[in-house]
């Protein structure tokens, strides 16, 4: 059994060696790879079974070979498999190429006839083709000799027939084609013009005389055109003639056809839109250009700087052309026009990088536009506020129509300076879209200085000199002053509008079409800050409202003041009525509501009487007051402005200067405050008789019911008024009231007569 065992072993290890051999990519590798293998590799070429078994009894239990059994078994079935399918594969594969090899024996088997065959075939033609050539040689030769010498007769006849030719061209002035004649005639005439075309050489010689002549002076005509004189140059130069010298006179001209190449904006933006002058110009200088490089090609330096120069002077007159009031096509129109212009002269002149020359040039000119822009929207503000009153007679607007057309000149036209600036943005000519992120930047920066410099001329049209107001265009006087106060209440409502409304709108269209610039960077932070402007406004309209308040306070106040300093009070008659400064006062005061409710919101009514705590304690309404008033000596009298000062300590302290609002209420107010503050402070400045303290108690006892119907706070304005009451008999010298009938009657009387006063102008 041992002796059948080892032969079977033998076999299958050749056949696993040599299935090895032939499948293996690399044999030497395998062989390497076994000698390092250990012995106990059962897929190694120097695997020892004996060993391994050892090992394996070694290492594992009796569980352990069971399993190993069963997993060696199985790889060996697996092994039988692939090695049986193995060789059908390549069974499959030698039957194959025998029926190939077959098939080839037989297919060839009568291809040696065949090339036989052909040999003779070949052999036959080549030896006829022989023949042929052979008894045709002497034939082909006689034809090309014919053939030579037919042209060379040809060219006799042109040399011949050269002065005619030369002729007809000088006639129709067919320079070019001559030149050409010529110099495909001078090899001849160099050889043979001394013999035998001496005549013809001769009379050509002569008819290029007059040519060249012509177009000498073609090249110094200032009436031809530069591309007509550059032909002639370089004809001239075809003809060895010497127009190294000639140089500068031609540059000359050249430079001068760049004078005459002027932009017209306003022909290339007209309804017609013809710029075909302009084009052909720019055309005629390209092809100048061409012709010069050709004749001087050590020129490229200074054609460079010509055509910068060109370049140069288009933008200077697109930046001239920004400065006016333009839209954003017509800045498109014009720079479309440059831009085609400088693709033209690149494609002649790639040296000059125009395009990048170009670049910068349009910087300043798309800069300049969106100055002009800004400038433009800060004038029609401007001009909108200045219409409340003109000079030389001119229609004074109402506020509310000034507040108006202001407020929809700042939004309204924010928005379209920003509409026409997207406008620019969403071109896609190859400047413009190179500059977009400096445009975004530009922009940003723009609308920020420009609500700066409108802040700035918000506050020096508030300024209070009269130069300012002459400066601007106000008038003077009276009438001045009224309309100046006006147009400050119109600042300090527009500058809240602006930052309530306009501001956050502004906002919104530059996140939506102007986000995205990056120029900057990121230490100097973002070109349009929203947060600044909006607390630079709403402080700028907290000033001029309260700038608004104390301007008509003066005012009021001026004809208080007119009123204590102008009567003597010490010899004061009684009072019959209500003085007509009352009226007046009244008068302002009702024109001030009139103003303010032009242009002021209303607000609500806070502090009534039936809400005010403060108000019981009027003097008014204090029977006490109202009863030591009423006493007949001066003792009493006098009494009384004790006890009323003791009173006031008990009182409930009246809040009387609040934060000014922007509504109706709050301004009047405030401004009826002041005014009775004022009137106080004359008061307590003057000496009164009874008589004048009366008259003062029945002005003041008046003024308490139409005030009461234009202010909120009841209970600080009767406090005021109170106020003036005390101070009044504190400076008077014998202060005895009016009994309160007849203090009531005076009342009545001039109610009447304001009554029947109202009727009659209705």
């Amino acid at each position: 059994m041992g002796t059948d065992e080892a032969p079977m072993d033998d076999k299958a290890k050749r056949m696993r060696d040599l299935l090895s051999s032939f499948y293996s990519p690399d044999p030497s590798n395998s062989d390497t790879t076994s000698k390092h293998a250990s012995l106990d590799d059962i897929n190694s070429t120097s695997f020892d079974p004996d060993q391994y078994m050892n090992i394996l009894a070694y290492k594992s239990n009796l569980e352990g070979l069971l399993q190993r059994h069963v997993e060696v078994a199985a790889e060996i079935k697996n092994l039988d498999t692939d090695l049986q399918m193995l060789v059908y594969e390549n069974y499959n594969k030698f039957i194959s190429a025998t029926d190939t090899i077959k098939r080839m024996k037989s297919n060839i088997s009568g291809m040696e006839t065949n090339m036989e065959q052909l040999l003779e075939k070949i052999m036959s033609v080549q030896s006829r083709s022989d023949s042929v050539n052979s008894s045709l040689f002497d034939k082909r030769e006689h034809i090309e000799k014919v053939h030579r010498t037919c042209n060379l007769l040809r060219k006799v006849q042109f040399i011949y027939d050269l002065p005619d030719r030369l002729g007809k061209c000088i006639k129709s002035e067919a320079y070019a084609d001559a030149v050409r004649f010529y110099t495909g005639a001078m090899p001849i005439f160099k050889a043979y013009g001394d013999s035998s075309f001496r005549d013809c050489k001769q009379a050509s010689e002569e008819a290029m005389a007059i040519i060249v002549k012509s177009l000498q002076g073609k090249l110094f005509s200032d009436s031809e055109s530069i591309q007509v004189r550059a032909d002639a140059a370089v004809l001239l130069k075809q003809l060895d003639f010497p127009v190294d010298n000639l140089k500068t006179k031609l540059f000359e001209k050249l430079e001068q056809s760049i004078t005459d190449i002027r932009l017209n904006p306003i022909e290339i933006n007209s309804a017609s839109r013809d710029y075909s002058a302009h084009e052909a110009a720019v055309h005629e200088f390209v092809e100048a250009v061409r012709a010069f490089r050709v004749i001087f090609p050590d020129s490229d330096e200074q054609l460079v700087k010509l055509a910068e120069d060109l370049v140069t002077k288009n933008f200077v007159f697109a930046e001239e052309y920004v400065k006016t009031r333009i839209c954003p096509d017509d800045l498109l129109g014009v720079l479309r026009v440059i831009w085609n212009d400088v693709l033209l002269i690149d494609e002649v002149l790639q040296e000059a990088a125009l395009s990048n020359h170009s670049l910068e040039a349009a910087k300043v000119v798309l800069m300049s536009f969106v100055r002009s822009a800004f400038s433009h929207l800060l004038q029609d503000i401007s001009g909108s506020l200045l219409q409340i009153l003109k000079k030389d007679g001119a229609e004074q607007c109402s506020l509310d129509v000034v507040l108006d057309a202001s407020t929809k000149a700042v939004l309204q036209g924010s928005l379209n300076v920003l509409l026409d600036f997207r406008k620019i943005l969403d071109e896609n000519s190859g400047i413009v879209v190179r500059l977009r992120e400096l445009i975004i930047d530009w922009v940003q920066e723009g609308l920020q200085d420009f609500f700066r410099k409108l802040e700035d001329q918000f506050l020096l049209f508030s300024g209070r000199s009269n130069s300012s107001i002459q400066a601007h265009g106000l008038a003077e006087g009276a009438q001045g002053d009224k309309a100046f106060a006006g147009l400050v209440l119109v600042l300090a409502q527009l500058s809240s509008f602006i930052e309530q409304t306009v501001i956050p709108k502004v906002t919104e269209e530059i996140a939506s079409s102007f986000s995205g610039g990056s120029i900057r960077g990121h230490e100097s932070g973002p070109a349009f800050v929203p947060g600044e402007i909006c607390r630079k406004f709403r402080s700028a309209g907290e000033k001029f409202l309260h700038l608004y308040v104390n301007m008509r306070t003066q005012s009021v106040s001026f004809l208080l003041k007119k009123r204590f300093t102008t009567p003597n009070w010490v010899k004061h008659k009684e009072p019959r009525e209500v003085h007509m400064f009352v009226d007046l006062f009244l008068q302002e005061l009702e024109a001030i509501v009139k103003e303010v409710k032009q242009i002021l919101p209303q607000g609500r009514r806070k502090h009534r009487r039936t809400d005010s705590n403060g108000s019981s304690a009027s003097s008014r309404s204090n029977p006490l007051r109202e009863e030591k008033l009423g006493r007949s000596n001066t003792q009493r009298a006098r009494s009384q402005l004790l006890e009323t000062h003791l009173a006031k300590l008990f009182k409930q302290k009246v809040e009387i200067f609040t934060k000014v609002e922007y509504t109706q209420e709050s301004v009047v107010t405030t401004l009826v405050k002041l005014c009775l503050k004022s009137l106080l402070e004359f008061a307590r400045l003057q000496t009164f008789n009874r008589s004048g303290f009366q008259q003062i108690q029945v002005d003041i006892q008046f003024l308490r019911i139409p005030l009461r119907d234009i202010v909120e706070d009841e209970a600080a304005i009767d406090f005021l008024l109170d106020e003036v009451i005390v101070a009044t008999a504190e400076r008077c010298l014998d202060p005895v009231p009016l009994e309160p009938p007849i203090l009531d009657k005076l009342i009545r009387a001039k109610l009447a007569k304001t009554e029947q006063q109202n009727t009659v102008s209705s």
